[in-house]
């Protein structure tokens, strides 16, 4: 098994974390699938009480219920997306803090899933995504976690990685800004 280390700042602390083996250790090391909105039944989730869509075929029942707190409670999301010319800076926060538990987990998860080329597959995942878990070694990534919020910026030396890192970013933001609305609208328009 492949490591990786995720720095994350914790006031005034850096802490290295062991991104895989932390997840394994409280049962996320096993995912989701890769149906993605691509190949998702857009009739089939849309029913916004079990949230179907954000289940997957590698995906854990603990990932796919952070990902419905964040659903549920988009409203208590901001999130400011700066797109640099080798990547992206994103700094996410939520006003309950169950919701940046949440949050914290889903990004550092899903960063770790990326960085052991481990497709999740959720059923809603984006298109986009597919690059990210093809090609892990192009991306660079470093996380923080300050009291402005979870700082994420991914940078990378192919410019067809940092198109898919300025895209993923601007779909994250929708989301955030509209909940499902925003995914439901991404699937009816093909992807």
């Amino acid at each position: 098994m492949r490591r990786y280390f995720t720095s994350i700042r914790i006031g005034g602390t850096l802490v290295l974390c062991l991104a895989a083996s932390a997840l394994q250790a409280q049962g996320m090391g096993h995912g989701m699938g890769h149906g993605g909105m691509h190949g998702a039944d857009p009739g089939h989730m849309h029913d916004e009480a079990t949230m179907p869509g954000l289940r997957g075929l590698d995906a854990t029942a603990q990932e796919s219920a952070e990902m419905a707190i964040m659903f549920r409670n988009f409203q208590t999301l901001e999130r400011e997306v700066t797109h640099l010319p080798n990547g992206i800076r994103t700094v996410t926060r939520a006003t309950d803090p169950d919701v940046m538990a949440a949050l914290v987990s889903h990004v550092t998860g899903m960063i770790a899933r990326v960085e052991e080329g481990r497709d999740p597959q959720v059923f809603i995942q984006s298109p986009t995504l597919d690059i990210f878990f093809a090609r892990p070694e192009a991306i660079s990534t470093e996380i923080e976690l300050t009291d402005a919020g979870i700082v994420v910026t991914q940078t990378s030396d192919d410019p067809e990685m940092v198109a898919a890192l300025h895209t993923h970013a601007d779909e994250v933001s929708d989301m955030a800004a509209r909940g499902m609305q925003a995914v439901h609208e991404k699937m009816m328009q093909g992807g």
